[in-house]
């Protein structure tokens, strides 16, 4: 391959290294630099995604600018899947090599983008994870905007009973919401919603609307979204109809309030998995096991005669967690595996439940006479849609929001500036919430702390005298940073390069070919393409 490489044309040097982003070979390439005054640089090893950045610092400190760089990913498109096919491999890898150099003779020099910072912060959602979020930032002196549609901090923790080692929720719930309105740099919108927005990171502004219809607008640099979730409320299992069939958090309610009903229950069943892991909703809901198990123990702790039944797909008490099943077996609650093509049934009759579900190990049924049944249904996110319109961020098929690369950004929106946490992002519980609250308070720290951020050039740029102002790319831009302008009375667009993320839809829809991207032009594809051919 080396020598392959130096038949191309216009290169001047071509190494071979067993690990090139080693700090030995970082050197060696800096030294290449200075010795035959390159001033391009192609790398063909492993995937951009990871190593680019290190390579690039590499040439901007052997004097070069940084977006000289090229590199070609023979790792992934080569070795690792053809594998069992090393002549073809080699092939293949000359040939990307062969298409990189080509594009690399036509690279420009860019500069990168600074956009001064607004160093104030907006959480959206205020139950336990926006508060942590805006907590964070607030003591790190980021004056902090927390918006919540409700009229009352706290979220769905405000309905939960305690953790799975056993803490009470509620006490640190309020002790949580006390301290965020009365702290100073906190300021508190309820009954509020977002009704627009714009900008981009470092510069966002965002139109609050509240019940009477008062409009506040805010500038602010970074954004948290923790909207969070709810459970899934069934029609299945006679839920609305008997007042003895309950959610699994409105018997958390049961508990806060020690209703005396719960001493006289003889029998209580719970049912796993109610309007989850099925096609409209195929995600585990990840904390229902371990909150009904946790709750049959309080149960039996308040009346240790109650048989305890507990109907389950799968039982998924991970890590620690495991230590409530083992006690719940050993405290004679009871487990019966049902198949999900044959669901418990529920049936009320001369205001008597029964509940029938057909034994995986007896292969017969089995009818309980419960006095409760406690429903462990999904959670479901609030509604994203608007937000997701609003802020250009995306979400799942289900509904949820969708981090940026769930090993390398994982509490970031591919849109710069914009941060998740909670269960907004996925059913969690209660202290992965907070965990991830807080991640996402850090890394809202790392761009409100600067008085200004440089972003990349890798940016759409417009010829504004070939442009018929035709809109498509307005259109089509799903980071909203194209704009049509009127100049001399003729109507054109304009990138705002903060906004732009360079995924080129604008350059490959524009039919006047009047938008182009820097590094990744029209002339310097249609090289590489040529190379390839």
């Amino acid at each position: 391959m080396r020598e392959y490489a130096t038949t191309l044309p216009n290169v001047v040097v071509a190494d071979r290294n067993l690990f090139t982003c080693s700090q030995d070979t970082q050197e060696k390439i800096k030294e290449y630099i200075r010795e035959y005054d390159l001033n391009r640089v192609v790398v063909a090893s492993c995937t951009p995604r990871t190593h680019e950045p290190l390579f690039r610092e590499t040439l901007r400190q052997g004097g070069l600018n940084k977006y000289t760089f090229e590199m070609a990913n023979i790792r992934d498109q080569c070795s690792w899947v053809h594998m069992h096919e090393p002549e073809k491999a080699t092939e293949k890898a000359k040939d990307l090599v062969r298409s990189a150099v080509a594009k690399a003779r036509l690279i420009q020099p860019l500069a990168d983008i600074s956009v001064p910072v607004n160093h104030n912060g907006l959480v959206i959602g205020g139950g336990v994870a926006g508060m942590v979020s805006a907590l964070d930032l607030a003591e790190q002196g980021v004056k902090t905007y927390l918006v919540e549609s409700a009229g009352k901090l706290g979220g769905q923790a405000l309905k939960l009973y305690a953790t799975y080692q056993g803490d009470r929720v509620q006490p640190y719930v309020e002790d949580l919401i006390d301290t965020v309105n009365r702290h100073p740099l906190i300021h508190v919108y309820l009954n509020t919603t977002i009704q627009d927005a714009s900008g981009f990171v470092g510069n966002f502004t965002s139109t609050l609307v509240d019940k009477q219809g008062k409009e506040t607008q805010l500038d602010h640099g970074a954004i948290i979204i923790a909207t969070g979730g709810k459970p899934y409320e069934p029609e299945e299992y006679l839920y609305g109809k008997d007042p003895n069939v309950l959610l699994s958090l409105e018997l958390d309610q049961e508990f806060i309030r020690g209703s005396d009903r719960l001493n006289h229950t003889k029998c209580a069943v719970f049912i796993q998995c109610v309007g989850s892991r099925i096609p409209e909703r195929p995600y585990c809901s990840k904390a229902c096991c371990t909150h009904s198990i946790q709750s049959a123990l309080t149960l039996k702790k308040l009346n240790p005669e109650m048989n305890i039944y507990i109907l389950y797909r799968d039982i998924r008490t991970f890590g620690e967690k495991e230590r409530l099943y083992t006690e719940a077996r050993a405290r004679g609650i009871l487990f019966i595996r049902y198949d999900p093509e044959d669901p418990p049934k529920v049936e009320k009759e001369n205001a008597r439940l029964t509940v029938t579900v057909t034994d995986h190990v007896l292969q017969r049924p089995l009818q309980i006479s419960p006095n409760m049944i406690i429903l462990a249904t999904a959670v479901v996110p609030h509604d994203t849609r608007s937000l997701s319109k609003l802020y250009k961020v995306s979400t799942t098929p289900e509904g949820f929001f969708l981090e940026a690369h769930m090993k390398l950004r994982p509490v970031d929106f591919a849109t710069d500036g914009m941060f998740l946490a909670g269960l907004c992002h996925f059913p969690k519980p209660i202290e992965e919430s907070i965990a991830q609250a807080k991640a996402a308070a850090a890394r809202a720290a790392t761009i409100l702390a600067k008085e200004s951020i440089d972003m990349e050039p890798i940016v759409s740029v417009v010829d504004e005298d070939n442009c018929n102002g035709c809109g498509i790319c307005e259109r089509v831009c799903p980071y909203g940073a194209m704009h049509l302008i009127e100049i001399n009375g003729l109507i054109t667009a304009r990138s705002t390069p903060a906004s732009c993320k360079g995924c080129g839809l604008c350059a490959a829809s524009c039919p006047s070919k009047a938008v182009d991207m820097c590094h990744f032009s029209q002339h310097q594809i249609r090289a590489q393409i040529c190379a390839l051919a």
